[in-house]
């Protein structure tokens, strides 16, 4: 009986450790390109490096207006590990700067092969733009959002090499 509860145990925590093994991890990478005229905007690759538990977060409305608890603080959102790679505007004085689209082109491609290599599949993209009113706005980003997902298999496989 003795050995037939170990078995059991045994069994059990191999199954468990498979299910966890086959769970995908997900990455996000945002680009945000200014569209500010001169060249005056900030233009970014983000990566986030922080675990998130978004049960921390969140809350439940059960008629639309109470809450099952209070709200989280803006400041208690914010993580404070992210990778920052810094690119170029998509304006210069001149106007449109096709080599600073380019250069950026370049510096997103790379960083996609280096997820690749790290075992990252590339499943979907997701962008938007705000663009200049004209006048006095000055103001605009386009940004870019990319999904990348990566089986258990694929880490061992990338740490291994």
């Amino acid at each position: 009986m003795k050995k037939i509860i170990i078995l059991l145990l045994a069994t059990a925590s191999f199954t468990a450790n498979l299910n966890a093994q086959n769970v995908p991890e997900w990455k996000v990478v945002t680009v945000i390109e200014s569209i500010v005229p001169a060249g005056l905007g900030r233009s970014r690759m983000i990566e986030n490096m922080t675990e998130i538990n978004t049960d921390e977060f969140k809350t439940s409305r059960t008629d639309g207006k109470s809450n099952s608890r209070d709200m989280p603080k803006r400041k208690e959102l914010k993580v404070d590990r992210f990778d920052e790679t810094k690119m170029l505007n998509f304006y210069s004085l001149g106007g449109i700067n096709f080599q600073n689209i380019a250069s950026n082109d370049a510096m997103i491609g790379a960083r996609i092969m280096e997820l690749a290599g790290e075992g990252w599949q590339f499943v979907f993209v997701s962008s938007a733009v705000e663009s200049d009113a004209g006048g006095s706005d000055g103001q605009g980003i386009f940004i870019t959002r990319m999904f990348f997902m990566r089986t258990y298999e694929n880490k061992v496989k990338f740490m291994n090499n």
